[in-house]
C-alpha cells in the first residue's frame, strides 16, 4: 500500500482542484508533499487547504506540468516563490 502524502492544494472555479508546485532554489518547478498535517501549517500555514494523496497520483497529476521531483516536507514555502499549478 502506498504511503498517503499530505498535498497543498487551491480550488479554482467551480470546486476544481489543483496541486500547488514551488520553485528549488535552482528555479526547478517541484511538486510539494507533507508526511502530516503539521509539517503543512508549518510550512504553509494554519489556512492552507490540502488533500491526501498517494504519490503516484500526486506524479499523475503533475505529469501535465512538466514536473518530475517532489518536495518532501520543505521547511519553508516563500509566497513569493510559490506558484499555483
Amino acid at each position: 500500500m502506498d504511503e498517503r502524502l499530505i498535498v497543498p492544494v487551491r480550488e479554482c472555479a467551480g470546486g476544481v482542484v489543483s496541486v500547488r508546485t514551488a520553485r528549488a532554489d535552482s528555479g526547478e518547478r517541484v511538486g510539494l508533499a507533507f508526511t502530516s498535517e503539521v509539517r503543512l501549517r508549518a510550512a504553509l500555514g494554519d489556512g492552507q487547504r490540502w488533500i491526501a494523496m498517494a504519490e503516484p497520483a500526486l506524479r499523475a497529476m503533475l505529469r501535465p506540468l512538466a514536473v518530475t521531483r517532489i518536495q518532501t516536507d520543505p521547511v519553508l514555502v516563500s509566497r513569493s516563490r510559490r506558484v499555483a499549478a
